[in-house]
């Protein structure tokens, strides 16, 4: 009768030992997935992304071009000498549609529609592709709507029309049909358009206008995205002061109301939004600054562009905690949320300037 206990106690013991160490592999996996699914991506070099989806290598540029005046040898010719080759608008589309293929094939995938751990429980990188598909959205609106039409009048562009509704599809809906796929239709409505612009013969003659009036009405819509962020990672602040340049007091007077205090829970998912905008919008500027190069030259307007751009390069600068830490005044702890405003409203200033220069004569 002892001993059948005792076998039974082993067994027991056995058991739990098995479940422990499943457990404990299980927690380890889901860990490691965590932190690879949960990584932010890198930037990306917008003219050697061009490039590749327009198929174009150095063989497509002639040799005397890049000849060697001392040496009579040849090189290798730069993005930029291969980027003159794209079609105005070409780059500006192709940064869209690479936005568009991160937010889907990073590592992990898309999470924000994830339904089963680890992906249901990253929040922060959810929050980051809600802000990338937030300035996604609007840069496609403004493609359509602005960028490929040459007045109110005219037609808009087939490809685009239907581009644009596929990226307002519900970003969290895991099947039937499943977010993926809605935007990657989306995606490929995008390569049709830049395969019409590199080659008319293709279809319908696709067109892009870069002209100053169009920079301005997607600068509008820039601006008021700005504007909402830089607002909402002050209210994150742990002291009211932190607002740039308003106090509670000076907030009320301008909007009827003080500012709501972000909770403690959505601090992280405001920053990280706010980081995934700046991530999107970085690589749009950089892609208007090129396929706008001609008119912001002629209006003096490629500094004010810079500024912006490397405001959004500072404020992705990499993160040394783990945890958004929300310190106060002068205290042992930064304040995250307070310097992703700072840079995010300095940014907003110089956007805001770029509005009232294209909007001059």
């Amino acid at each position: 009768m002892a001993a059948n206990e005792k076998i039974s106690d082993i067994k027991s013991k056995g058991t739990v030992w098995i479940l422990s160490v499943l457990t404990l592999i299980v927690a380890v996996v889901m860990f490691t997935l965590s932190q690879w699914w949960g990584r932010e991506p890198g930037q990306f070099n917008i003219l050697e992304s061009a490039i590749s989806q327009a198929g174009l290598t150095p063989a497509a540029i002639p040799e005397d071009e890049n000849a060697n005046a001392e040496h009579g040898e040849t090189t290798a010719p730069s993005y930029e000498v291969l980027a003159a080759e794209l079609p105005l608008g070409y780059t500006y589309t192709a940064t869209l549609a690479h936005i568009a293929d991160t937010l889907l094939n990073k590592s992990g995938g898309y999470i924000t529609n994830d339904v089963a751990p680890p992906g249901v429980l990253l929040d922060n990188i959810t929050s980051w592709e809600f802000g990338a598909l937030v300035m996604l959205r609007d840069a496609t609106t403004a493609l359509r709507n602005h960028f490929a039409r040459d007045q109110s009048q005219s037609e808009q562009d087939p490809d685009l029309a239907i581009a644009e509704p596929y990226f307002y599809y519900e970003p969290n809906s895991w099947a039937l049909p499943a977010t993926e796929a809605e935007y990657e239709k989306g995606v490929q409505a995008l390569h049709k358009y830049m395969a019409r612009l590199q080659d008319p013969s293709a279809g319908k003659k696709a067109q892009f206008y870069s002209r100053a009036d169009n920079l301005w009405q997607y600068t509008e819509v820039v601006i008021k995205r700005l504007g909402d962020l830089s607002t909402r990672l002050s209210s994150n602040a742990s002291s009211s002061n932190f607002a740039p340049g308003l106090t509670n007091l000076e907030l009320e007077e301008a909007s009827g109301k003080v500012a709501a205090k972000v909770t403690w829970f959505e601090i992280d998912n405001v920053f990280y939004e706010a980081r995934g905008a700046s991530w999107a919008l970085l690589h749009i500027l950089r892609a208007i600054k090129h396929d706008f190069h001609d008119i912001l030259l002629d209006k003096r307007a490629m500094r004010t562009v810079d500024v912006m751009i490397r405001e959004l390069e500072n404020s992705l600068t990499p993160t040394l905690s783990p945890m958004v830490l929300d310190g106060s005044g002068y205290g042992l702890f930064a304040n995250y949320s307070l310097s992703m405003a700072n840079y995010i409203a300095r940014a907003n200033a110089a956007a805001l300037d770029l509005r009232d220069i294209m909007n001059r004569g």
